[in-house]
């Protein structure tokens, strides 16, 4: 197998002949990763819960995970899942990788599509799966949304959807994916969306695939699925606990598959990420700095603040001048939106977008994007 460069690693090469300004503190606004505490009562339960190393953790998670993941999808989403609805997971990263590979692996000829830009994972998944790749491309003419285009989803065995979008931070309504719902049943192909950044909303809550499975109709979620994880709404990327959910006949066998994987939580970490599933408080807490984030975003930059994530997508001329003039004045790393996205036979939609994750504190935030601001206007 051979797989492209991560998106970092490409960065690292870009600028690895540059000297940076040391009159400026570094500072990084690559990487999606909250950079603030994980809260004290989850610390807490982890510690309180490491005698636990001492057992083997099983596949399925244990009930008192799967009841908080089931009462977070009902009280957020007003999903009522079944037990054989939901599966805990060792993060979302390797079920984006090895779900495809499961569900593709008896194709003789398997085909994927998903969004471009997008989390590389997804194109990891499709070289391990051997799959051909048709790209959902999220430009500025379509105000960053998929177009659909039923003859390419009629070939395609799964398609990879990403709302709230990283990177470009839009977002989609309940009848948008509800109408996709109905073209997976329609063209019966597999729908999976990436709901990962769900709770990190700036105004009202943003809406699930599942309720808008529901919402067409669709209750047994048929052909429908999501992931989901604490990693941005709990600043707890380390404790590793995502789930997939909605189609039970899909999930039954994806259950058998992942005792050979070897994906299984920890116990202690099982214990602290239900503590983390069951409380919104720290999440309103983080979403409240990720807003007035957005709020400095947009006084000092002109953006506008998106309804969802934490990320601007920020158009600029000739990002990957811009990347290296931004590191080499100012000690600021972005991340050039054509690292994350692929040409899609037109175009790379990640061409002169630069990703910027606003993931400190207000205060940082406000010196940085100074600097960013100061690099925009000598560019």
């Amino acid at each position: 197998m051979r797989f492209q460069p991560y998106p970092f690693e490409k960065l690292n090469t870009l600028l690895a002949d540059i000297t940076p300004n040391r009159q400026y503190e570094a500072s990084s606004l690559t990487i999606g990763e909250p950079q603030f505490e994980t809260p004290e009562f989850i610390q807490n339960e982890l510690c309180k819960n490491a005698p636990l190393l001492k057992k083997y953790p099983k596949t399925s998670g244990e009930e008192l995970l799967r009841e908080a993941m089931r009462n977070f999808n009902a009280k957020r989403f007003g999903i009522e899942l079944a037990n054989d609805q939901i599966i805990p997971t060792f993060g979302t990263r390797e079920v984006l990788f090895n779900f495809p590979q499961f569900l593709l692996h008896d194709k003789d000829a398997p085909v994927m599509a998903f969004t471009n830009p997008f989390y590389q994972i997804y194109e990891g998944a499709a070289i391990a799966s051997r799959a051909k790749v048709h790209y959902i491309s999220l430009t500025k003419i379509n105000d960053f949304k998929p177009v659909i285009d039923e003859e390419m989803l009629a070939s395609c065995d799964l398609v990879i959807l990403n709302f709230p979008n990283n990177p470009t931070a839009s977002t989609l309504t309940l009848e948008e994916l509800g109408e996709w719902v109905e073209l997976a049943l329609k063209h019966d192909f597999v729908l999976l969306n990436d709901e990962c950044y769900s709770e990190l909303y700036t105004q009202s809550p943003v809406p699930s695939l599942l309720q808008a499975a529901k919402f067409v109709g669709n209750d047994s979620f048929k052909n429908t699925l999501v992931i989901n994880s604490i990693s941005k709404r709990s600043s707890a990327p380390g404790l590793r606990s995502g789930f997939i959910a909605g189609d039970a006949e899909i999930l039954k066998d994806y259950m058998q598959y992942r005792t050979y994987v070897g994906c299984a939580s920890p116990l202690p970490l099982q214990h602290a990420a239900a503590a983390a599933w069951s409380d919104e408080a720290h999440v309103e807490a983080s979403r409240a700095i990720y807003k007035e984030n957005f709020q400095i975003a947009k006084e000092i930059l002109g953006c506008e603040i998106p309804k969802a994530t934490f990320y601007i997508w920020l158009e600029v001329k000739d990002a990957l001048e811009f990347t290296k003039k931004l590191y080499r004045d100012y000690n600021v790393k972005v991340l050039p939106g054509e690292f994350l996205s692929r040409d899609d036979g037109t175009a790379n939609p990640g061409k002169d977008f630069i990703r910027i994750a606003l993931v400190e504190n207000p205060q940082k935030t406000k010196e940085v994007l100074q600097r960013l601001k100061k690099a925009l206007n000598e560019h």
